[in-house]
């Protein structure tokens, strides 16, 4: 048996001439109601098939055949819902695909690309301009006269940035944050405070790019963006065997950065710049300090211990 090709708004259309909820002009139900129950009617359906499977195995013969019945079904009420809604299916599942594309890559075996030299945001411009697109970073403890331990960053054999504390009453370990600014540079290509206090390495001044990426906003936001991610992690045991990420603490990370250049950025690059940072300042704290190696091209910051480079 053949079948005509059937797009999704064909399918809405047609589906909704079986359609005997009632309609948005009768007012005594609302007419999202039918369709929303029947989603959860179905999907439990499905899930009571599922169950069959587990307890019957192999002598649940339907099984594959139920399922399609099922998801059919699923479907229905889906259109149906969209419908009554004003939505189209067609830009459901477009919006669908870009959403698990920004969050996942792509399957197949193999990592994410090299980062192209053209696909860095300060590409074209000077090397004085610009991120270093390899670094290697040291960050150590200090003397401290105060009442809290200190550490100091070292780039190039030059004291860099400022000597930080935790600024907490406990024993935090945020004096090493600095991690975070170098994984996002490393991973994301970005971080406005690595290129400015670490590096400093602005675009060129008077530039709507130094204004608006490498200014004091953006340096307050990517600090902020940190502070969030810290605050998440402590309650998760700081990230230590973490895979991945809440899907709404990487939009928090996106909805900080709105309007800045590492907007462009994926959600899986975010993940992977804030488990690398973690995994960095986890091996920092513990070794009270070593040196971290970025490597822009390859999404990548490593730590390394004193003494193994």
């Amino acid at each position: 048996m053949t079948h005509d090709s059937l797009t999704l708004a064909e399918y809405q259309r047609r589906s909704q001439q079986t359609d005997h909820f009632p309609q948005l002009s009768d007012n005594e139900v609302d007419p999202l109601l039918g369709p929303l129950l029947g989603l959860a009617g179905e999907i439990g359906t499905l899930l009571a098939g599922y169950k069959k499977r587990l307890r019957d195995g192999a002598a649940y013969e339907l099984f594959k055949d139920n399922v399609a019945e099922e998801l059919g079904d699923i479907l229905w009420y889906t259109a149906n819902a969209a419908e009554k809604v004003g939505l189209s299916l067609d830009e459901i599942a477009r919006s669908n695909l870009a959403k698990t594309a920004d969050r996942w890559p792509a399957r197949g075996g193999n990592s994410p690309s090299r980062r192209k030299p053209s696909e860095h945001f300060d590409a074209g411009l000077h090397w004085r301009h610009q991120l270093p697109r390899k670094f290697a970073v040291t960050i150590q403890p200090i003397p401290s006269d105060g009442p809290e331990p200190l550490i100091e960053v070292i780039w190039k054999g030059n004291r860099v940035a400022d000597n930080l504390g935790d600024n907490t009453y406990d024993d935090s370990g945020y004096r090493y944050h600095d991690a975070f600014h170098l994984a996002n540079a490393a991973v994301l290509g970005w971080s406005p405070v690595a290129r400015r206090k670490i590096f400093k390495r602005k675009r060129p001044k008077g530039t709507m790019a130094d204004a608006v990426e490498d200014g004091g906003r953006a340096i307050v936001i990517e600090e902020a963006v940190a502070a969030f991610m810290f605050a998440y992690a402590r309650q998760h045991n700081f990230l230590a065997d973490v895979q991945h990420l809440d899907y709404h603490a990487l939009k928090t990370f996106q909805t900080f950065t709105a309007g800045l250049e590492v907007a462009q950025r994926h959600l899986w690059e975010i993940e992977q710049a804030v488990l690398q940072g973690f995994d960095a300042w986890r091996q920092l704290r513990e070794n009270n300090g070593g040196v971290l190696q970025g490597d822009l091209a390859a999404r990548k910051l490593t730590y390394m211990p004193f003494g193994q480079l």
